[in-house]
């Protein structure tokens, strides 16, 4: 097999030609994209449960800003992308892992969540530079990997002319004006959430289910760019939970006087997302992990195709060359092998040292995940970066890759011994760097096939990737945490509790530094401000037959749990379905108490779907995911269809189906003016609950407060999706 690119390529820009690429002005340009779609991602993911791509709205962009500051070459604007696209690569990883250390009853630290990150992102980089040669370029003719290929074209479009942001900057200014009224942390014009509960007849026919929708500008761009069947097939799980097993909850036992595990209450005083939480959450977690499985499963043969081209590329000598054209030049083998080393160095001295609190587990189990992260992880990232190549990064079952790596993970502690809660947290840290790893990989594969069409410098590019794991990092920590203490809220409660009984699944959490010093405790007359490092114990409750799963505030004074501590992360508003999936799986297996009933429900749900010949993953999902989030969604698909089918009626079905189409770039600008202003709305909240304050920006109540309005609004958004999706772009 050569070493050199195929006879019959030819970059956009030959190998004999060097503009400008590794300029200062492109890697500030795109760390400030990284830091931007990081944290877009972290709010968007954790809502969601879905990610999209940003490598193109980032190119699309880096071509009107350089531009404007003078002439740019392609090869800048793919530096731009290839650093800004880390950010969003790495939040992917971090959403779907990471948070699950909330549900498991451990603090988010900041400095954690950024160690690992980069620990993650960088190996998801090193693992990849042996690769490339042989995915990128031997394999250039059979691995497509279009996302890659898309920004390519979107590159060598805006070199030749013609604009593309003028349609990103229209989506960021009306979905950025839609948002900041929409918004319940903002203004809060009209409700942010229509809802409607059907109870019809003295039958009270469909009690139990609930028809509600976020209404938000980034859900709606979602839904466009993920097309029709995904968009409908995800919402087809959640027409499943929401409008037939919830009801059917219900029927059977709302006449049950006590209630049923893992319920606390009975039937017939739970509220639908009381239903919601208590029964469709354990199922879909089996359906998201079935899912994921088979998921893998169908990919076996790519997969073992995979390890097998990748071993070859790490033999001594293969695809080296004396001295390599400049479209050839890697970073060497020596930086992989010493950076894969110092990199599981780093992870053993940092769990070490710095382990969760409350966590320590000795250095031998500190030393096994080091081991284990280095192994799964250039296995995974070998998968990943093939699997990518075929089907797109959209496809890739990361999710999957994860559920195994923490069964096997979870299955040598068990078989140890190793089942304290600390060895859960041990688990998901070793899942979280391997996630983190794939995903990076996935998208770091996009980026270098990208560079190998428009003609870019490999060495260039995996120090710019590596620069954009360390920058996006920075945010990422910072937003999750946002995210989990900006939308907490606290309860009134009012539970008897004998601290000094033996209470199962239910301890005292000893460290309290992460709640404010003065917290709004909402009532059902009144919210009143209390002082919680001064006043209470803090429980945790995980897998508790007295309390739901979460965090209490028990007063001493009064002996009585008197506040519930919701927080953000796992509430409606950021659900992180993956995450908590995740932990799940971790506690289930651990601790040997699992609702399997439901669990299993789930799993035999997936199969007949798989057996019906559709994707389960967007099924499963959809399953798992509030109604909230997947109605909108179906919107944004639904207007995709009318535009696709718009465009096919006027013989331009080509373009109205690209990845780079009008109502492609609006609803990328729809996405990010969801996630920025949703932010803002976030850091808002934060403020007010720690300062102890209610609704800053409290616009008057008049007629737009009606769910009719919310509904309008929502609908003059999407047409204009539709309007400017149809409209074409300037040449």
């Amino acid at each position: 097999m050569p070493d050199s690119q195929p006879a019959a390529f030819r970059p956009f820009v030959p190998p004999e030609e060097a503009p400008p690429e590794f300029t200062l002005r492109a890697l500030l340009l795109g760390s400030f994209f990284g830091l931007v779609f990081g944290a877009v991602t972290v709010y968007v993911g954790l809502r969601a449960g879905l990610t999209v791509a940003a490598s193109i709205p980032i190119a699309v962009l880096s071509i009107s800003i350089l531009r404007a500051f003078g002439r740019s070459s392609i090869l800048e604007n793919n530096i731009v992308q290839t650093t800004g696209n880390a950010g969003q690569s790495i939040a992917s990883g971090v959403i779907f892992t990471l948070p699950a250390l909330v549900f498991l009853g451990f603090d988010l630290e900041y400095s954690r969540i950024f160690v690992l990150a980069l620990i993650g992102g960088w190996l998801g980089v090193l693992f990849m530079i042996p690769l490339r040669r042989q995915l990128i370029v031997q394999e250039h003719a059979t691995l497509p990997y279009p996302e890659g290929t898309a920004c390519a074209d979107v590159l060598i479009a805006g070199e030749r002319g013609g604009s593309l942001a003028s349609r990103v900057f229209l989506g960021l200014g009306l979905g950025g004006l839609y948002t900041f009224f929409q918004n319940g942390n903002l203004f809060a014009a009209w409700p942010g959430q229509p809802s409607y509960q059907p109870d019809f007849g003295p039958q009270h026919v469909l009690k139990g289910a609930s028809i509600n929708a976020d209404a938000t500008s980034e859900y709606l761009g979602v839904g466009y760019i993920i097309g029709p069947r995904v968009a409908g097939v995800i919402f087809a799980g959640g027409v499943l939970s929401w409008l037939v097993i919830m009801p059917l909850i219900y029927f059977f036992g709302k006449e049950i006087p006590h209630a049923i595990y893992p319920g606390l209450v009975p039937i017939a005083q739970m509220t639908p997302g009381d239903l919601w939480a208590t029964y469709i959450k354990p199922m879909g977690a089996g359906a998201v992990a079935a899912a994921g499985v088979i998921t893998l499963v169908k990919t076996l043969p790519t997969i073992a195709n995979a390890l097998t081209a990748g071993f070859k590329t790490m033999r001594p000598g293969a695809g080296a060359q004396a001295k390599p054209v400049r479209t050839e030049n890697d970073l060497s083998m020596r930086v992989v092998i010493l950076g894969s080393l110092l990199i599981a160095a780093l992870m053993f001295v940092f769990l070490e040292f710095k382990p969760v609190p409350g966590a320590q587990v000795g250095w031998v189990a500190n030393l096994a995940a080091a081991l284990l992260v280095v192994v799964f992880g250039f296995l995974f990232v070998t998968v990943s970066s093939r699997i990518v190549g075929l089907v797109g990064s959209s496809a890739s079952p990361v999710s999957g890759m994860t559920i195994a790596t923490l069964m096997a993970t979870a299955a040598i502690f068990l078989f140890q011994g190793w089942t304290a809660p600390a060895f859960g947290a041990l688990a998901i840290t070793i899942g979280g760097v391997v996630c983190i790893a794939a995903s990076n990989a996935g998208d770091t594969s996009q980026d270098l096939k990208t560079g190998y069409l428009v003609g870019s410098t490999p060495r260039l590019q995996q120090i710019a990737l590596m620069i954009g794991v360390v920058v996006s990092t920075i945010v990422i920590g910072f937003t999750l945490n946002l995210m989990n203490t900006g939308l907490q809220e606290f309860d009134a409660a009012s539970q008897p509790w004998n601290l000094n009984a033996s209470h199962p699944g239910v301890s005292i959490q000893a460290d309290n530094a992460h709640l404010p010093s003065q917290i709004r405790v909402t009532g059902a007359s009144k919210s009143v401000t209390v002082h919680p490092k001064s006043e209470y114990v803090v429980l945790n409750a995980i897998g508790s037959a007295e309390l739901q799963d979460g965090k209490y505030l028990y007063s001493p004074a009064t002996g009585r749990i008197e506040v519930h501590w919701i927080q953000g992360i796992g509430s409606a508003a950021a659900s992180a379905p993956q995450a908590r999936l995740m932990a799940t799986v971790i506690n289930g297996i651990l601790t040997r108490k699992l609702p399997w009933g439901l669990v299993l429900i789930g799993v035999f749900l997936v199969i007949a779907v798989e057996l019906l010949g559709i994707r389960s993953l967007p099924f499963a999902v959809g399953a798992y995911l509030p109604i909230a989030t997947t109605l909108p969604i179906f919107v944004g698909g639904m207007v995709r269809l009318l535009v696709d089918w718009a465009g096919k009626r006027r013989g331009a079905a080509d373009e109205a189906e690209s990845e780079i189409s009008p109502g492609s770039l609006y609803a990328s600008g729809l996405i990010a003016a969801g996630g920025i202003v949703g932010l803002i709305g976030v850091a808002l909240k934060a403020y007010e609950t720690t300062m102890g304050k209610g609704n800053i920006l409290n616009f008057p109540h008049t007629f737009l407060d009606h769910a009719g309005v919310s509904v309008a609004a929502f609908a003059l958004l999407a047409y204009s999706l539709y309007y400017f999706a149809r409209k074409p772009l300037k040449k």
